[in-house]
């Protein structure tokens, strides 16, 4: 059961390993503009791996329950599948429900542990396996590799780290659950703490705030769902930052170089590099201000 980017290659490791009876993901969703019906990513894979997908609305509903019942799995896995499982479909397999999870447990439960991690300054993040409980990512432990956070990741930099992590650690793990031989330890629920998804509110760049929180905001949101600001009167988006060392009054623009717009922040300044304009694509700084009329120095972004 998996949904995400995260989700596919654990999907392949899997069956190229051991063999996956049935995918179960998300329902296909409207993307973009023109909102098309789009499979998720585990789905794509899936097809191209021949195997069964089921796309239930909610893992709650007596059909989904019947459906799982007859496929009689030996073990479930869950990565990043964005619905809770009802106790009754917990204990369906005969070996359980385990789940790869994009945190080093306790910290951080919920639906956006990457994002959180980087937005909230860690110096690591990591991957647990652990045994599902009807509570939220609250389950015994079987397995965990921490995962060191570089000064410039970004959430889709260390998402592909922590992918890449989820694939080894399951593969080395699962051998131990399938013959009984594995530990579990119980979780410290004082310790717990929540990566609840972001919200629109936790997009928007406050240049009020110190320069390590801000870059640590803008790489904490790229690239989705992506970190901005007003200036005049327009979204900006910002993809790309580095920490800058001059000063000015926060929000304002206070230099302007071939590469970055500078912008005070309340202790120092921040370097966008790479921004998004309204009604354009991504691009670097400096194809920006190469097409620019005016001059951006001393020009403000805006609170909402």
């Amino acid at each position: 059961m998996g949904t995400p980017d995260f989700s596919a290659p654990i999907l392949k490791a899997v069956h190229e390993t051991y063999g996956v009876a049935l995918v179960i993901t998300q329902p296909d969703k409207p993307v973009g503009r023109k909102r098309v019906l789009t499979p998720p990513p585990v789905k794509k894979q899936a097809v191209e791996l021949g195997i069964e997908v089921y796309q239930p609305e909610s893992m709650r509903s007596d059909e989904a329950f019947e459906f799982i019942q007859n496929v009689q799995p030996d073990l479930i896995i869950t990565a990043a599948y964005g619905q809770i499982l009802p106790k009754r479909v917990l204990d369906i397999p005969r070996l359980g429900c385990i789940n790869v999870h994009a945190s080093i447990l306790p910290k951080y439960r919920g639906g956006a542990p990457i994002h959180k991690a980087i937005i909230n300054g860690e110096s690591e993040s990591g991957v647990t396996i652990m045994y599902m409980a009807e509570q939220l990512d609250a389950g015994n432990m079987i397995a965990q590799e921490k995962v060191e956070i570089l000064e410039n990741d970004t959430v889709g930099l260390l998402h592909d780290k922590l992918s890449d992590c989820g694939v080894k650690l399951l593969i080395d793990t699962l051998p131990s659950i399938f013959n009984g031989t594995n530990d579990s330890i119980e979780q410290n629920h004082d310790e717990a703490t929540f990566a609840s998804n972001i919200s629109r509110d936790e997009e928007f760049v406050d240049f009020n705030r110190s320069t390590e929180d801000v870059h640590n905001q803008i790489r904490g949101l790229s690239p989705w769902p992506v970190a901005y600001a007003t200036l005049d009167g327009k979204n900006m988006k910002f993809w790309l930052s580095e920490k800058g060392t001059a000063t000015g009054t926060p929000g304002e623009i206070i230099e302007v170089t071939k590469d970055a717009i500078v912008v005070a922040t309340k202790d120092a300044s921040i370097k966008l590099l790479e921004i998004q304009p309204a009604g354009k694509k991504r691009m670097k700084v400096r194809d920006y201000v190469a097409g620019l009329q005016y001059d951006l120095k001393g020009m403000k972004f805006n609170a909402e």
